[in-house]
């Protein structure tokens, strides 16, 4: 499944918390974003609505803070229960830990990796069948991704993972 951006534009910086003091985040461009989730999803997050597109592409093209704000107005809107919280869960874990390892915080961001490997774990065990994000996204190849990731002596900065290139492998 691969995910495009949506054409939504992407922040004007990358907020680093602790580095640009001088300029908080773009809070203007996410909010074009954030308008785009619904109070509620009935029954299912869709793999195209494009809040969600944008959050994953927003990780993948570096702006980790930036993904989590938007990966996470779309999980407080997703049904309760479901599949794609679990899956989203563990997409804002990744962005989470992706900021640590710009922040060079490795041990932090391994956690956060582990914790991502924790839902990804409990979403395989979920009843599948519908039409959601969490249907038809490659979760193992992002597991395997992880573990692997997890298995390095040391986590750097280059070591962060890309979300929806997993879904292009």
């Amino acid at each position: 499944m691969s995910i495009p951006p949506p054409n939504l534009p992407l922040p004007q910086w990358a907020y680093v918390p602790g580095e640009t003091a001088e300029a908080a985040a773009d809070y203007e461009t996410l909010a074009q974003a954030k308008l785009l989730v619904p109070s509620r999803f009935g029954g299912y997050v869709p793999a195209r609505h494009p809040a969600l597109r944008y959050g994953i592409a927003l990780n993948d093209h570096g702006y980790f803070w930036e993904a989590q704000e938007i990966l996470e107005t779309v999980w407080a809107a997703a049904p309760q229960g479901g599949r794609e919280r679990i899956l989203l869960r563990a997409c804002i874990h990744i962005a989470y830990a992706n900021l640590r390892l710009r922040m060079q915080k490795p041990h932090a961001a391994a956690r956060f990796f582990g914790e991502a490997l924790g839902e990804l774990d409990t979403l395989r065990k979920a009843v599948a069948g519908g039409d959601g994000f969490a249907d038809g996204f490659p979760a193992a190849a992002l597991a395997a991704l992880l573990r692997a990731r997890l298995a390095l002596p040391s986590l750097s900065k280059t070591d962060w993972v890309a979300i929806g290139a997993v879904a292009r492998t």
